[in-house]
């Protein structure tokens, strides 16, 4: 069985001593004498299976971790909002296992999502002070799954306002901070959850990623990120920046937790067409493909075009072309590849910034309870952060959305999937690898450059991010590997192939264990 293969090692480490000062009234209970320090969810699972631990304990446990180092500690500002009745659900699901067993891997895990993704009694508000203390009646159809597989939504993560950029700015919270380097951007749009996610504050989260912000808060954040072939995950419910190009998926600390959680979130959702494609893609489970050797023989193409293209990009550079050396190491076959015109077919964001008004709209049209109902309700309220104010106008500023420049760029996207299947077969390559961002983090208030998001998002094409070690000012670095439609299984392959020959992933000194404090 699959889950007997992933609980191998047991859980034990009676070390970490719980606050509890500060969370809901019912999370003063005797928490457990628990390190739950970078568990994976297998070793959560065997933990929960041998009774070591309880999921009303991973609760109590995870919470005291958000009220010691989100607000307080070195202040995270990660959490956007926590759920109150966690610990009832995992009080629910604790009988439930004892009455007739866990639902699977997932069950009693607690689990943190995006605020762009509607919960049912939670606020659901993309960061935004124009939508604060909206709770739709239903769950988005990704956390609807991860409901039914088990799982506990322990909490919702702050994020870039509306999605509208890459370092997790709002006017309904300030600014997240980088646990690696607390003046700094933790990457964005999902940066909330890369921060908390990396600070151990859940088992793993949900991001969304129209443009990178699933891999570039993996990236710098020492994470895993996995951006699918369009259309493998249901977009229903999840509050849109652009249809065309968004994609809700999981961000966690290990390759085996994203496989875990794409086993069940993918599929077909009738209230998403785009997922129709999905159906004769889906393998029997991703954790098939925890390969230890998985990186044998595979050709891996150096893509040359999205290392360094300005001297700052240097230091990045060096260290992604030291992990595609260590791919080289585990077995891979490396080759240097380009792609003529890359730069003109990939940088390009017109058909996103004209989608979001029109999808926006239509998004809110159906949500009679929402407190602004169009764009221009948001930008007449004045309740948005003014980082992203010339973006919300120039998305305004679209009267028609099918114009012929619009069709234009659209047919720029078409180029681009072609030229990079073009060069795979050329060169008969497996995967692309590339840094996800080019640049270390930004401080806070500062534009990032560097973003390298376009290649996947542009294309449709899959791409997983997964840590590729550090500068040698200890910034994380992700080395970004990209593939075929439908190659999720052979992505995951790799790099769980890498992650487990490197072991670079650490966690940040700013938050450890907290009977360490």
């Amino acid at each position: 069985m699959i889950a007997a293969r992933l609980l191998p090692c047991l859980v034990g480490g009676l070390i970490c001593a719980v606050l509890s000062a500060g969370l809901p009234p019912n999370a003063k209970a005797q928490a457990p004498l628990f390190d739950l320090m970078e568990k994976t969810i297998p070793q959560l699972q065997a933990a929960l299976s041998n009774g070591t631990v309880t999921s009303k304990d991973l609760v109590t446990a995870y919470l005291a971790r958000i009220e010691a180092y989100d607000q307080r500690g070195p202040a995270l500002n990660a959490i956007s909002v926590v759920n109150n009745k966690a610990l009832d659900e995992a009080v629910a699901l604790d009988a439930e296992r004892r009455a007739g067993g866990a639902r699977g891997l997932l069950h009693g895990i607690p689990i943190i999502v995006k605020d762009n993704y509607e919960t049912a009694g939670m606020q659901t508000a993309g960061g935004s002070l124009s939508m604060a203390g909206w709770v739709p009646p239903d769950d988005a159809a990704l956390v609807k799954k991860l409901r039914d597989a088990g799982a506990i939504i322990i909490a919702k993560s702050n994020m870039q306002e509306f999605a509208r950029g890459i370092t997790t700015v709002g006017s309904l919270f300030g600014a997240t901070r980088n646990p690696y380097a607390l003046d700094r951007n933790p990457g964005g749009s999902s940066g909330g959850t890369g921060a908390a996610i990396a600070a151990n504050f859940a088992a793993v989260g949900m991001g969304t990623d129209s443009c990178g912000s699933i891999r570039i808060p993996s990236s710098f954040n020492s994470l895993v990120g996995l951006r699918g072939t369009q259309g493998l995950a249901s977009r229903s419910g999840i509050i849109p920046l652009s249809n065309t190009v968004d994609f809700g998926g999981p961000i966690g600390r290990t390759v085996t937790d994203i496989a875990i959680v794409l086993d069940a979130i993918v599929g077909y959702d009738p209230m998403d067409a785009q997922t129709a494609a999905s159906l004769t893609h889906i393998p029997r489970s991703y954790t098939d493909s925890l390969q230890l050797d998985g990186l044998r023989r595979a050709r891996i193409g150096l893509l040359t075009d999205l290392f360094a293209l300005d001297p700052a990009d240097t230091e990045v550079a060096n260290t992604v072309r030291l992990a595609v050396a260590e791919m080289k190491r585990l077995g891979a076959e490396v080759v240097e590849v380009t792609i003529p015109d890359l730069k003109q077919h990939m940088n390009d964001g017109t058909v996103q910034n004209i989608d979001f008004k029109f999808d926006l709209n239509a998004y809110l049209a159906r949500r009679p309870s929402a407190p602004v109902h169009t764009l221009e309700e948001v930008l007449a309220s004045g309740k948005y952060h003014k980082m992203i104010e010339s973006v919300l106008r120039n998305a305004q500023g679209y009267d028609a959305r099918e114009t012929g420049d619009y069709l234009q760029h659209w047919r720029m996207r078409d180029i681009l999937r072609e030229a990079i299947l073009k060069v795979m077969a050329d060169n008969s390559l497996d995967a692309l690898a590339y840094p996800s961002i080019r640049r270390k983090p930004s401080l806070i208030g500062e534009a990032q450059e560097g973003n390298n998001c376009r290649l996947s998002s542009n294309s449709g094409l899959p791409a997983i991010a997964v840590p590729g070690g550090f500068t040698s000012d200890g910034f994380p670095v992700g080395v970004e590997l990209l593939g075929r439609p439908w190659s999720e299984p052979q992505l995951i392959k790799f790099g769980y192939a890498y992650e487990q020959g490197t072991n670079h992933r650490r966690s940040p000194s700013s938050t450890p264990s907290l009977g360490r404090r």
